[in-house]
């Protein structure tokens, strides 16, 4: 197993023995519990189901609870299945911070920020029209496709619409410091979303 479930807390710098500061973000990882094992000859596929993030089980709906009554003694407010290579570990284990060490590369996989609704400036970086001189043209797309033929907007023109909320990785992501007992891990650089968004850290 190289993944496991994390939650961003924030970010803020530290400083190297060097003196020079640099920029990192704090993340919760685990403790996560391995609530299901599924294995090729059963399930065709070999992976974990990790639970994060303990909650009441009256704040689930009954599925849930009937599935967790039947893998674990808790019930989880988030549930990811991430893939294995080597043998599966056991169900009931839990892991926590110390499953990464200082100095390892991470990706980070989670939902960005959303952004509402945006223009072609601020979305796709168009330069806009003439401020002045009355150009009556100033933060519009513009020509958006041809008349007759094909007499269609074309796909993947780019317009204004919905901007941020995508799933999207950071790869590369350098361990500067594992606090094991407060579950607590610093990486180097940012990772997707705001404070308290649920994130997928994988051992690059």
């Amino acid at each position: 197993m190289n993944s496991i479930i994390g939650e961003k807390i924030g970010m803020t710098q530290i400083y190297l023995p060097n003196g020079k500061s640099i920029p990192v973000t704090v993340v919760k990882v685990g403790p996560c519990e391995v609530i299901q094992v599924k294995t090729k000859e059963k399930d065709r596929y070999s992976a974990v189901q990790l639970g994060y993030g303990i909650v009441k089980p009256v704040s689930l709906n009954k599925p849930l609870r009937g599935h967790f009554q039947k893998y674990s003694q808790n019930t989880y407010r988030t549930i990811r299945e991430v893939v294995i290579l080597g043998d599966p570990p056991p169900s009931g284990s839990i892991y926590g911070a110390d499953f990464f060490k200082p100095g390892e590369l991470v990706s980070a996989t989670g939902m960005t920020k959303g952004k509402g609704f945006a223009g072609v400036m601020k979305r796709h970086h168009f330069r806009g029209g003439d401020a002045t001189h009355g150009s009556m043209f100033h933060r519009e797309p513009g020509s958006i496709g041809s008349s007759a033929y094909p007499s269609r907007v074309l796909k993947n023109k780019k317009l204004p619409g919905h901007m941020g909320h995508k799933k999207v990785t950071i790869k590369n992501l350098e361990v500067v410091e594992v606090k094991a007992e407060a579950n607590l891990v610093l990486l180097k650089g940012a990772v997707p979303g705001h404070p308290g968004t649920i994130l997928v850290f994988k051992k690059d």
